[in-house]
């Protein structure tokens, strides 16, 4: 199993040499620093780039003009192909991929400057392998802890990269997302995740669950570096076809963040996604007296039938296009893998049960395994069932019924127990994530505030292709609510000293 071990030894070397040449040397070593004293607790870095301050002073010296992203350290999702580092999904049937190269969206990066220090854990083979997950946990990696409760989940399957940014490892990681699997961890670990439009950034090179709802995205501590990541990471790739239009959708992000972006502006308020918990509701209250304050008018929308409906047909797209995705994926790796199709990965789990399987089995990789293919009328059937209630009939519908151009609603519940027995519990119900996903729409979610500690995200969801627009909405708001969460590292919420009296016997 690897661990941070090699990235704690080449530090303390690193460390012991000349003093740093310049900021793109100097960020990187803060951040091995920062990684090496705070990972032991989260388990969010899952391996270090081999001569990583090597490459940034390398960057220092060059003589040409710095990008963006300029010695800016950024993690990536260890599903995410990066040159010189093993991509593994997380399961040991992957230890061996080095692939030797760059997916495009982590190329985009390196062309802006950034350096890329490490990959992170995630939740194994992006939390689509069998019912009654852990979220964050891996086979390769083991278990992700939400740096605000250890004990708590840090939701997946992003986890790494969400409590990597909340912990100050770094301030900006990469993420993927099929179905909220970079939005509920920015959420749950209290940072700012972005899903953005889906053909908006490209996914060649990253290990596949859906052709339809696969992205990747940035998560960061603040709307603003959001931005700046997307205009780096956003662009056409003539290797996948959903990204046809990104070079004419693509813009400056960054520059279009104002602090008065929601004035005047109707904004659809998803009342159906409250009333499961109230401090969340309170929280929520808050967060739309600070919109209305910034002048946005405010509509209550309910979520309209089909949603389950939609879960379903979703479900089959999901499994059809695993099985697509992955035997293409897998065929394209090293011959140092043995693992070539889904066929031999569900092989493998069972070969290698007692560390694979101990805690959940692989029910969604067995019923992937007997889906027909991209032509099979039941999946073209559900692909286009599933497109229909989540955009026209769902995104779409809610807002033309209000008149507005965002939807707003608690992003999930607080971060529940890390629990071997019984698998992620989320309580939450009604968030907007699903039908974003689905529909391929872009989704922000900035920190609304925290429930015993536990942070709650606010999202914001919009229109295919409006992107710009979710930002410059998040960051107005993050900007006039100030909310700053910052972890405690504590062993857990009922262990705070403000709470374990009221849990122990009265004397």
């Amino acid at each position: 199993m690897r661990t941070i071990l090699a990235g704690t030894l080449m530090l303390a070397a690193t460390m012991a040499q000349a003093q740093p040449v310049g900021p793109a040397e100097t960020a990187t070593l803060a951040a091995l620093a920062r990684i090496e004293a705070r990972n032991p607790q989260v388990n969010a870095v899952l391996a270090i780039t081999p001569d990583i301050a090597a490459q940034a002073r390398a960057m220092d010296r060059q003589r040409m003009a710095r990008g963006p992203l300029f010695g800016l350290p950024i993690l990536i999702k260890d599903n995410i192909d990066v040159k010189g580092m093993p991509t593994t999904a997380g399961s040991l049937a992957l230890k061996d991929n080095l692939s030797g190269r760059d997916a495009p969206l982590v190329a985009r990066l390196r062309a802006a400057g950034a350096v890329i220090p490490g990959t992170t854990n995630l939740s194994e083979w992006a939390n689509f392998r069998g019912d009654h997950s852990i979220s964050g946990w891996s086979g390769l990696g083991g278990q992700v802890r939400n740096p605000h409760a250890l004990g708590r989940t840090p939701c997946g399957s992003s986890s790494g990269s969400g409590a990597a940014v909340a912990a100050g490892m770094v301030d900006a990681a990469i993420g993927t997302e099929t179905d909220g699997s970079v939005v509920c961890p920015a959420s749950i670990n209290g940072i700012v995740g972005f899903k953005p439009t889906v053909g908006l950034v490209s996914r060649t090179h990253v290990v596949p669950i859906s052709s339809s709802q696969d992205t990747a995205g940035p998560m960061t501590r603040d709307v603003r570096l959001a931005a700046r990541l997307l205009r780096a990471l956003a662009g056409t790739d003539p290797a996948d076809p959903a990204t046809t239009q990104a070079d004419a959708r693509r813009t400056d992000y960054e520059a279009g963040l104002r602090p008065d972006a929601p004035r005047g502006v109707r904004i659809a308020v998803l009342r159906s996604a409250t009333g499961w918990l109230k401090p969340v509701d309170a929280l929520f209250e808050t967060a739309l007296g600070v919109l209305e304050a910034q002048g946005a008018v405010l509509v209550d929308v309910q979520a309209p039938e089909g949603r389950t409906a939609m879960g379903a047909a979703e479900y089959t797209v999901l499994l059809t296009e695993l099985k697509a995705g992955l035997n293409a994926y897998l065929a394209s790796t090293p011959a140092a893998v043995q693992v070539r199709s889904l066929t031999q990965a569900i092989a493998f789990n069972e070969a290698n049960a007692a560390r694979e399987m101990a805690l959940f089995g692989q029910d969604d990789f067995t019923k992937a395994e007997a889906t027909k293919g991209l032509t099979d009328p039941e999946y073209l059937k559900a692909r286009t069932e599933s497109l229909r209630l989540a955009g026209p009939d769902g995104i779409d519908a809610m807002l033309k019924s209000a008149n507005a151009v965002a939807l707003v609603a608690p992003t999930t519940s607080p971060a529940w127990m890390i629990d071997a027995a019984f698998g992620d519990q989320s309580p939450g119900r009604g968030s907007p994530t699903g039908y974003a996903a689905v529909a391929g729409y872009p989704h922000l979610t900035v920190p609304m505030g925290a429930v015993q500690g536990l942070p709650v995200g606010l999202s914001f969801v919009g229109a295919k292709w409006d992107d710009a627009r979710m930002l410059a909405l998040g960051f107005a708001y993050e900007a006039a609510a100030g909310i700053k969460l910052t972890p405690s590292f504590r062993a857990s919420v009922e262990a705070d000293p403000a709470i374990a009296p009221l849990l122990a016997p009265p004397r």
